[in-house]
């Protein structure tokens, strides 16, 4: 395995030094993608892109565009610098794929990043005002679909973003309204939740390895609970436990997206679904039963801390943490499993609470030419297997614990609770996890959930 990716890593490179001698305007290139997502095994090497009008290789491609954008400065907003790093062959292609297009159709890009503590309220207002601060924008799914769009602030993107060799498809998914997408994106690496593990320890306390449950498709809530009971130990027997199966009972959104629910649908509240009965009633077993290791009084990280200690098997994350975590934590080998599946659930599943995508003002006159030139940069010939692969495989340690993410990634779930700014979440998370029945909490917030949701899908 290592051999071959050695072959193919030198493949890509030369394959770009034959593109660089080639001329600056061969902007993209036109074999298959290898790997899991591969369209066809020829390479078609020599096709002419200009001659595209439509599918070709399994993968449709928008027609040859040609315009002069008048040297415009296109302006790429987001909550941190998008310039293309020139890291990996993949990105080093992308590049050159940009510069052949500023040349080709007379623009440049100016990369804006904004501090994200301040980032929505500054784009969601220059937007009202009819003032965008970008002509492509990053913006958050909850506070853009409906509110965003039902002001006709936002071009429908779906019609131009068809390439599945440049576009993630998932926006069009959860980007959608009244049957439009209305936004894009080339990547989803970084959409993966699960459970983060103590490798380390769970071998000193001579516990079933994790991924043996997996691999029996038993890795269930009730197998979870199971082990974070196992983990309770007092290892000194000074009559205090010294080590924790479970950094927090506190998954409500964990439980929720394990289960394939949520708490809203569209724009109905669904408390008292069956499959989010079933996850109200797995968090409260959580919490009545004490599974998780009790607070300390810290805030929202303090169970990341706690697993940083060593001493905790579990940590509910999500894989933007997995650096710091490894950083934090030399001594031990960290392990990656899905988070256990609900009863309801066929699959594991990864959760992103606060799913973001590029969107285009309304103000942009010409979106279909901004499209055009997103898709000509990200139609490459990539040298990995399946998108994100580099990254997986530097941060994972077994190819298990990579396997397990790229599962979950392909099974996502976006929760919309978030996008209704007067629904009092952490208000039923609270008495939730304070032990409050769940048929109670059901009966109480279920018109409050759905008056919440309507301020913001009425008329």
């Amino acid at each position: 395995m290592r051999v071959r990716k050695v072959m193919v890593l030198i493949l890509g490179l030369l394959l770009i030094l034959s593109a660089c001698s080639g001329g600056a305007g061969n902007g993209s290139q036109n074999a298959s993608e290898p790997g899991t997502n591969r369209v066809n095994e020829s390479t078609n090497e020599g096709t002419d892109h200009g001659a595209n009008t439509g599918e070709e290789e399994g993968v449709y491609r928008t027609p040859e565009m040609e315009f002069d954008l008048g040297s415009k400065t296109i302006k790429i907003v987001s909550w941190w610098d998008m310039t293309i790093p020139e890291n990996n062959p993949d990105n080093i292609q992308r590049k050159k794929n940009l510069e052949a297009l500023m040349e080709k159709h007379n623009f440049k890009v100016e990369y804006v990043p904004i501090d994200f503590g301040e980032y929505q309220d500054k784009v969601t207002a220059s937007l009202i005002a009819g003032e965008p601060i970008g002509d492509i924008v990053r913006l958050g799914k909850n506070y853009t679909i409906p509110m965003l769009v039902k002001q006709d602030l936002l071009w429908p993107v779906d019609q131009y973003t068809k390439n599945t060799r440049a576009f993630d498809q998932l926006p069009t998914k959860f980007f959608s309204y009244e049957g439009k997408g209305y936004g894009f994106s080339e990547t989803r690496g970084n959409l993966v939740q699960g459970i983060f593990y103590n490798r380390t320890l769970m071998n000193q306390l001579g516990l079933k390895p994790l991924q043996e449950y997996v691999n029996e498709d038993t890795w269930n809530w009730d197998t979870f609970i199971e082990v974070a009971k196992s983990a309770n130990k007092d290892t000194n027997n000074d009559g205090k436990l010294d080590t924790w199966g479970l950094a927090s009972s506190s998954l409500i959104e964990h439980a929720l997206y394990s289960n394939n629910t949520g708490l809203t649908r569209e724009d109905k509240q669904i408390l008292d679904d069956p499959a989010t009965l079933e996850a109200l009633n797995f968090v409260s077993r959580l919490n009545t039963e004490k599974v998780g290791r009790p607070k300390e009084g810290g805030d929202w990280t303090e169970p990341g801390q706690f697993f940083r200690q060593g001493n905790t098997l579990m940590y509910a994350g999500a894989f933007y943490e997995l650096s710091g975590i490894k950083t934090d934590m030399p001594d031990y080998d960290i392990g990656f499993v899905p988070f256990p599946k609900g009863p309801s659930a066929k699959t594991y599943h990864s959760l992103e609470g606060a799913y973001q995508a590029l969107t285009i003002p309304k103000t942009v006159s010409n979106p279909e030419q901004l499209l055009y030139i997103w898709e000509k940069i990200n139609d490459i010939d990539s040298i990995y297997d399946y998108p994100d692969q580099a990254d997986f495989e530097t941060a994972f340690t077994t190819e298990d614990d990579l396997n397990n993410a790229r599962t979950v990634v392909e099974n996502l779930i976006v929760l919309d609770h978030r996008a209704y700014p007067n629904l009092p979440y952490w208000e039923f998370v609270a008495e939730l996890n304070e032990g409050v029945s769940v048929s109670t909490l059901v009966e109480k917030y279920k018109a409050t959930f759905q008056s919440a949701i309507d301020e913001v899908h009425g008329p």
